[in-house]
C-alpha cells in the first residue's frame, strides 16, 4: 500500500473576509470552470489534485473556515451557499468542501477558545484542506465513548503526547488532504480525543478507494495508523467518557456535516436540472410520445406538454427540497452562534430539522437525477451527455446514511416528544 508523499506546493495567501462582495463572483467562476470538464474528470476518476489547486487558487479552503474577528472565514449560511454552487458543477468537490468546512469547527465544538483560534488560524494561513471524521463508526449509534463501542482508532499516552493506532475508512479527502482531523479513544482514560494529524507522516498508510460508482473524485480511501505520534498541541479537544458530560454544542458536529452533505445533494439535483435545460435549449431533440402529434410537437419539443409537465414536476421537487433545507440551515446557523449556551431542547429542534432536510433532499435528488437520465436519453444517439453521473453521485452520497434513521427520529420526536440522542456518530 502506498505511503503519502511529504512534498507539497507552497500555499497561496489566505482568503480575505467572506463579507467581500467578490466572493459570489469567485464561486461562480470556479463552478463554471469545474463544470467545463466535469464529465471528463469523472470518467478518469483520478485523485483530485488538480481540482484542489483550483480551490486554493480561488481561496476557498481559507474562506470555508469559521468566521473570526481578526481574519477571514465565513458564516454557516455563506459557506452552504458556496458548497451548494460548487456541488452543482462537481459534487465530488462539493463534498470535499462540505467535509472540510464541518471539520474546521472541530476545535470550537470540542476544545477551548484558545485551541480554536490557533487551529483555525493555521488552517486559513496554510490554505489547508481538511479531511477526517471526529465520530466513531464502531459505536453503533451510542455516544462514541460508550463501553459497547470498540474504537477503530486508539490513542495511547506515551509521556510526551500519544501514539495513534488503528485503521479507518473515509468517504473523502484522504488522498489529497493537507491535514486529518480524527477522533480516537484514549486507552488510558476512555475519553474521546480529537487529534490533528499530518497524513504525510511515514506511520500512515493510504489505500485509495477504486472503482467507485459515484463521487469518484473525492479522494476516498482507508488509512492505517501505525504508532503515529500526536503531540499535546495536536489535540483539538476532548469528550469525556461520561456521556452525561457531552454538551449539546459538541453534538452539533455530526449535524453540521450531515447538513453540509444535504447541500451537496441539493446541488446535484439543481446541477442536473440546469445542465439538462441548457442541453435542451442548445440542441433540441425530437420528443418521443405514444400519443398522436397533430400539433407538431416533434418539430418544437420545447412546447410538448408532456415534456413541460415532466420538467415542471422536477423543478417543483427541487424547490420543495430547498424549502425544507432552508429552515434547517437557519436553525443550525443560530445554534452555532449560541455556542456552549445551546440547550438540549434547541439541539433537538436542530436535529429534527436536519433529519427532515436529509430525508426530503435525498429522495428528491434520486428522483430528479433518475428522471433526467430518462428525459435526456435520446441525446445518446448523437453524443453522450453524461447525465448518468448525476444519478451515480446522488446514489452514492445518499447511501452514506439510511433515510430510515432520519424518518424514525422525526416520527419519535413528533409522536412522543423524544429528543434525538446526544451522539457524535454521523
Amino acid at each position: 500500500m502506498p505511503k503519502r508523499s511529504a512534498a507539497r506546493p507552497a500555499a497561496p495567501p489566505a482568503a480575505p473576509p467572506a463579507e467581500d462582495a467578490h466572493w459570489p463572483r469567485v464561486t461562480r467562476e470556479l463552478a463554471d470552470d469545474l463544470a467545463v470538464d466535469a464529465l471528463v474528470r469523472d470518467r478518469a476518476g483520478k485523485p483530485p489534485f488538480d481540482e484542489l489547486s483550483r480551490l486554493r487558487e480561488a481561496g476557498l479552503p481559507a474562506l470555508l473556515t469559521p468566521p473570526g474577528p481578526l481574519r477571514g472565514g465565513s458564516d454557516w449560511r455563506t459557506a452552504c451557499a458556496v458548497i451548494r454552487e460548487i456541488a452543482a458543477a462537481d459534487s465530488s468537490i462539493g463534498e470535499l468542501l462540505a467535509r472540510h468546512y464541518a471539520l474546521t469547527w472541530s476545535a470550537r465544538f470540542f476544545g477551548t477558545p484558545q485551541q480554536a483560534d490557533a487551529f483555525e488560524g493555521r488552517v486559513a494561513d496554510g490554505q489547508w484542506l481538511l479531511a477526517g471524521d471526529t465520530g466513531n463508526p464502531a459505536a453503533d449509534g451510542e455516544p462514541p465513548t460508550a463501553p459497547a463501542g470498540t474504537p477503530d482508532l486508539t490513542l495511547t499516552p506515551d509521556g510526551s503526547g500519544g501514539l495513534l493506532h488503528g485503521r479507518r475508512a473515509f468517504a473523502a479527502g484522504v488522498a489529497v488532504a493537507d491535514r486529518l482531523v480524527v477522533g480516537a479513544g484514549c486507552t488510558e482514560t476512555g475519553d474521546w480525543l480529537i487529534a490533528l494529524v499530518d497524513p504525510a507522516h511515514p506511520g500512515i498508510t493510504t489505500e485509495p478507494a477504486h472503482d467507485r460508482l459515484g463521487q469518484r473524485l473525492t479522494g476516498a480511501g482507508s488509512l492505517t495508523f501505525d504508532g503515529v505520534p500526536v503531540a499535546p498541541g495536536q489535540i483539538l479537544g476532548t469528550v469525556s467518557h461520561d456521556e452525561q458530560h457531552i454538551t449539546p454544542y459538541a453534538t452539533l458536529a455530526p449535524l453540521a456535516l450531515r447538513l453540509g452533505l444535504v447541500h451537496v445533494a441539493l446541488g446535484i439535483a439543481e446541477g442536473a436540472l440546469a445542465e439538462a435545460r441548457d442541453l435542451s435549449r442548445a440542441a433540441p431533440r425530437p420528443w418521443q410520445s405514444a400519443e398522436p402529434d397533430p400539433a407538431g410537437y416533434a418539430e418544437q419539443p420545447g412546447r410538448d406538454p408532456y415534456l413541460l409537465l415532466a420538467y415542471g414536476e422536477l423543478v417543483a421537487a427541487a424547490h420543495t427540497a430547498a424549502a425544507v433545507v432552508e429552515p434547517a440551515t437557519e436553525a443550525l446557523a443560530r445554534g452555532l452562534l449560541m455556542g456552549r449556551e445551546l440547550g438540549v431542547n434547541e439541539r433537538a429542534d436542530i436535529a429534527v430539522l436536519v433529519a427532515a432536510a436529509e430525508a426530503v433532499t435525498g429522495q428528491a435528488a434520486l428522483q430528479i437525477t433518475t428522471r433526467i437520465m430518462e428525459l435526456t436519453a435520446g441525446e445518446g444517439t448523437v453524443r453522450d451527455p453524461g447525465f448518468d453521473r448525476f444519478w451515480r453521485n446522488a446514489r452514492v452520497l445518499t447511501a452514506q446514511r439510511s433515510p430510515a434513521h432520519s424518518l424514525r427520529a422525526i416520527g419519535d420526536h413528533y409522536l412522543n416528544g423524544a429528543h434525538p440522542p446526544l451522539t457524535l456518530r454521523i
